[in-house]
């Protein structure tokens, strides 16, 4: 069975061991490339999954693209714990060793740049919710609204609710401008992503503040108190913190494709790990 060189990130050397035990993609242990001063962390995936036409194939399939981003983010995770890596894109394949060599110097400016500009750095995600209309009803435990004794009685319930859930949603985005406001004053650089749908996240409420910060690490104690004290600030609304994480939301899209060069099969796709990232 022949063996393609599936890459995780490409980062400096670095001193500190990885997991002994490290496993990434389908349970193949993640090895070290290094080459121009710069290493890519590597696995050997199989042809028949990850050659170009099998791999379009199973892109389409949800559970195969769950188990395949789960073990691109162990490494991905192990590796933000003793250095700054740069994160390639899901699905990064390449045809051996040699391919990833090319690929590292055709790219080595671009993966300097980036790597000086993350180095000592993390991600955090903040999200803000506002709960309205049932689920905020739910969460308080408030008794329902009696049943409406006529049709006129019935539009001025929907009426209320609707102007309760306005004005619930307004003061949530003037909450959510200035935690953005005093979180991006903390951090080196902010991002500002959509809103997250509801029916992919599965979280309750709606989300009116989906964003990143790349803080230094000597700081990111401080951010994550700043945020913890806004917790409960305001009633109706939900904050929630995640990381700390590799600077998915720093890199710029074309950097994180890694390039390519003949021999491979260069495929490669978003990541799709973005709820349990963040």
């Amino acid at each position: 069975m022949t063996a393609l060189r599936y890459v995780y990130a490409v980062c400096r050397p670095f001193g500190a061991p990885l997991q002994a035990e490290l496993t990434g993609v389908g349970g193949a242990p993640a090895k070290l490339v290094h080459h121009h001063g710069l290493v890519a962390v590597v696995s050997a995936v199989p042809e028949r999954d990850f050659a170009e036409e099998p791999l379009r194939a199973h892109l389409e399939d949800l559970d195969w693209l769950s188990a395949t981003a789960r073990g691109h983010q162990q490494v991905i995770d192990a590796l933000t714990a003793v250095t700054t890596p740069l994160p390639l894109r899901l699905a990064t394949v390449f045809r051996d060793d040699s391919g990833v060599r090319v690929m590292i110097e055709e790219r080595e400016e671009d993966f300097r740049r980036t790597l000086d500009r993350l180095e000592g750095r993390v991600e955090w995600g903040v999200k803000v919710y506002v709960e309205t209309g049932s689920d905020a009803r739910e969460d308080t435990a408030a008794p329902a609204p009696a049943k409406p004794a006529s049709g006129r009685d019935y539009l001025m319930q929907r009426r209320r609710r609707a102007r309760a859930d306005d004005d619930a949603w307004q003061r949530a985005e003037r909450f959510a401008a200035r935690l953005h406001s005093l979180l991006s004053e903390r951090a080196d650089a902010a991002r500002l992503h959509p809103p997250q749908n509801p029916a992919l996240s599965r979280a309750s409420g709606k989300n009116v503040l989906n964003a990143a910060y790349l803080v230094p690490r000597g700081q990111s104690e401080e951010f994550v108190e700043i945020v913890d004290r806004t917790k409960g600030e305001e009633s109706g609304m939900r904050v929630e913190l995640t990381g700390p994480w590799a600077a998915y939301s720093f890199v710029d899209p074309d950097v994180a494709e890694g390039g390519g060069s003949g021999g491979e099969s260069g495929t490669a796709t978003d990541r799709d790990t973005e709820e349990e990232r963040s």
